[in-house]
């Protein structure tokens, strides 16, 4: 695990290596081991390590035998032992055990191609010298010569489902590095970043981090990517500018949707997509190019668990479309529900879904480091924790636990450790506690959420237990089916049909009532979303994004200070289109799979386990999001995966001889900390003073009266925490990083 930075001066400057060197120090907290460069003309790639695999000798960059192809990795390919057999057996020759050389000869033997055959989490970034005058690329000695322009490229990539990132902008008409640096849009405002690496405990710390002004010549046009926003804003070339159409989705749904970022100009290459760009050109000429979508999954023979397994069991012989799924018939062991179809082939879904998650399990596994699991009482960090164990004797498991005993999981957490026999560890939180360390942890948040400080406390628990990888079930709830959105979904997409069908009148009069009221279906915060959705079904892509909305639209119009008028041009938009585009022929199950895969698994759960968890140098794997498995289980009937009464069906026929019946029993309810609580106690005059104190970026765009009606609404009841607790975390953070 680390982070990745470089810049490419298309103007042949020579100011790549000035960026990088001041890029690379902003992400000590991702990679506290080592760090690395390579030089190369207009091209310059800068890295921090994490050390996991290969202790001694995995230094990157890391390049093949002859020098002219150098890569820089953050994540870990999973694969990679295979991998290295294969190239070795096509004549290729090894220096390490690292997967990230690897990489380098798979690059070299496949091209772009390469990243079909990785198996992991990455962001990737490799220097194709292959095509240039050949000259000692090996060096990473810290100065560059100002060569001329090279022939050769940089090819950028990331894993399928999104879990590592990786921001991207391209600058032109740079004048000076320090004040006056322009686009053609906007003026640099001064640096503010508020990271430093952090001290021998790893846990970050509140003073600036202010990058060298005097070594950067001037620049004409200027390429950069890195593994975090604020790690290009301390380049001290990017305009720190409030993306007001990156504001708008920020407030629909409590984070920034891909591929756009807070700052306007910098953006994320999306999940599943790659980028090669030409070191010779004059300016970017690559775009974004997808490899691969979470709605098609794998088009092969099914040998990865994809596609082709998944259509075989879809499939029988005198198969009439009405595949009978989890029936009521119980194991007898267990009482849990017993796979019987008419199909005999069908009967392999729950033992395909346990191959292949042992396999996930067993290959995130991997490291010459300690490895532990987040353990709460559900079924996706059980699961988790029960195969682990078999795997591994005594393995580690930590829960973070409140005195707020409604909320805390710790008791069944305890009682799975002791039946697995995990090594076990507790961190009791209190609301004082929080407030202490609030303003790091809103620190460490690398864009704005409403999520992510859970995260931040549970990956400090895992360092100071002496981890440095951790498993977690994210990914369960979006794969076999989780959460409430599977059930809702089709619901609202009934009801914003029937609404279009009416005269606009009526719908106003009865989107009012909803609004007001309530009905038999939802109240307060939930009838608002039926309201906006029966009279605005048009303002969202798709009638799941009603479900997932944290303010409606016409809510966020009321927060800002001009018309939003239509977002149908916005990046995000075109992403989530682009999303339900996909799944049109899906059934609604895998279509909601998908869609929580393009939006709130990538543009929150994802983006804050990363940067939370590497604030704490802290790498956090996620074996359910292993992507044989996401294609295997998205493909398949939606009458597998469905049982009423029993939630997420499949995978708990798939692991019923494993599973406690406690943790399948229980009510679903998701690891949240007493936000509720104490937003009304502990937290409730910081928050009162972080939303009576709008910063002046913020000013421009958002109504300071609207934001304070938000917070009065929470107090007297109307509405969830959620909601005042995303504009104070969205103020604090365009504060810290914004100005």
């Amino acid at each position: 695990m680390c982070g990745i930075c470089g810049a490419i001066d298309f103007g042949g400057s020579g100011g790549a290596s000035s960026l990088v060197r001041r890029m690379t120090p902003t992400m000590f907290h991702r990679g506290p081991d080592d760090e690395g460069y390579l030089d190369d003309g207009p091209i310059s790639l800068g890295m921090r390590r994490l050390s996991i695999i290969d202790l001694e000798a995995g230094h990157q960059p890391i390049f093949n035998e002859d020098g002219s192809v150098g890569v820089v990795l953050n994540g870990e390919i999973y694969n990679f032992r295979e991998l290295r057999k294969q190239l070795g057996d096509l004549g290729h020759r090894f220096r390490t055990r690292s997967d990230s050389e690897m990489v380098a000869h798979a690059y070299e033997e496949w091209d772009a191609e390469c990243v079909q055959r990785f198996e992991g989490m990455f962001a990737i970034a490799v220097w194709d010298g292959r095509g240039a005058t050949q000259h000692s690329a090996l060096s990473t000695q810290h100065s560059a010569d100002a060569r001329g322009p090279s022939e050769g490229t940089l090819f950028l990539a990331r894993d399928r489902l999104g879990i590592k990132p990786l921001y991207y902008t391209e600058m032109s008409e740079i004048r000076s590095q320090t004040s006056d640096i322009r686009t053609p849009t906007s003026d640099l405002r001064p640096l503010t970043s508020d990271l430093r690496p952090p001290t021998s405990d790893l846990r970050p710390l509140t003073s600036d981090l202010r990058p060298p002004t005097s070594d950067l010549r001037p620049l004409t046009s200027v390429f950069l990517f890195a593994s975090e926003v604020r790690t290009l804003l301390a380049s001290g070339v990017v305009p720190r500018r409030l993306s007001r159409s990156a504001l708008h989705s920020y407030l629909l749904f409590g984070s920034v949707s891909e591929p756009m970022t807070l700052v306007e100009g910098v953006l994320s290459l999306p999940p599943g997509h790659r980028m090669t760009i030409p070191l010779g050109a004059q300016t970017t000429a690559a775009r974004p190019e997808a490899y691969w979508n979470i709605a098609e999954g794998g088009r092969g023979d099914g040998a990865t668990g994809g596609r082709g397994d998944a259509e075989k069991l879809g499939r029988g012989d005198g198969e009439t479309g009405r595949e009978p799924g989890l029936d009521g018939n119980a194991n007898h062991k267990s009482g849990i529900p017993k796979l019987e179809t008419r199909n005999s082939k069908l009967e392999t879904a729950p033992t395909r879904v346990r191959e292949l998650l042992e396999e996930s399990v067993r290959r995130h596994l991997i490291a010459d480091v300690p490895v532990g699991v987040f353990l709460s009482s559900g079924i996706d960090s059980t699961a988790l924790a029960a195969l682990a164990s078999r795997e591994v004797s005594g393995v580690h498991t930590f829960t973070v636990a409140f005195p707020e005993k409604e909320f805390s999981e710790a008791a069944i957490a305890r009682r799975t450790a002791k039946q697995f026999g995990t090594t076990h560890d507790e961190l009791m939180l209190s609301g004082d506690e929080m407030l202490a360390q609030l303003g790091e942890a809103v620190s460490a948040l690398d864009q704005p959420s409403m999520d992510g400080i859970n995260t931040y406390f549970v990956s400090w628990a895992a360092r100071q237990a002496g981890l440095k990888v951790a498993l977690s079930g994210l990914g369960g709830d979006e794969v076999f089916g989780g959460y409430s959105t599977f059930r809702r979904t089709p619901q609202y997409q009934r009801l914003a049909a029937l609404g279009v069908r009416l005269p606009d009148p009526v719908r106003a009069t009865m989107a009012t009532a909803m609004s007001g009221t309530g009905d038999a279906l939802a109240r307060g915060d939930a009838a608002r979303k039926l309201a906006a959705l029966w009279s605005q079904s048009e303002s969202l892509p798709h009638a799941y994004f009603f479900a997932r909305a944290l303010f409606t639209p016409s809510q966020v119009a009321e927060l800002l200070t001009e018309a939003a008028g239509t977002n149908h041009n916005a990046l995000w938009w075109h992403w989530l289109a682009e999303g339900v585009e996909q799944t049109s022929e899906m059934d609604h199950f895998s279509a909601v799979t998908c869609l929580e895969a393009r939006s709130y698994l990538v543009s929150t759960l994802l983006r804050d386990t990363d940067s939370m968890s590497m604030a704490h140098s802290l790498e956090v794997r996620v074996p359910f999001l292993h992507h044989p498995l996401v294609e295997f289980v998205t493909q398949l009937p939606a009458r597998l995966k469905l049982r009423s009464g029993t939630p997420k069906a499949l995978l708990v026929a798939a692991l019923e001889d494993l599973l406690p019946s406690e943790v399948i029993n229980q009510t679903k309810r998701g690891f949240t900390f007493p936000w509720a609580t104490w937003l009304r106690g502990p937290l409730k005059e910081k928050m009162e003073r972080g939303l009576s104190e709008i910063t002046p970026a913020l000013r421009e765009v958002l109504k300071e009266k609207s934001v304070r009606a938000v917070w009065q609404s929470y107090l007297a009841g109307r509405t969830s925490w959620s909601r005042p607790w995303s504009l104070y975390v969205l103020n604090e953070w365009v504060k810290r990083n914004l100005g």
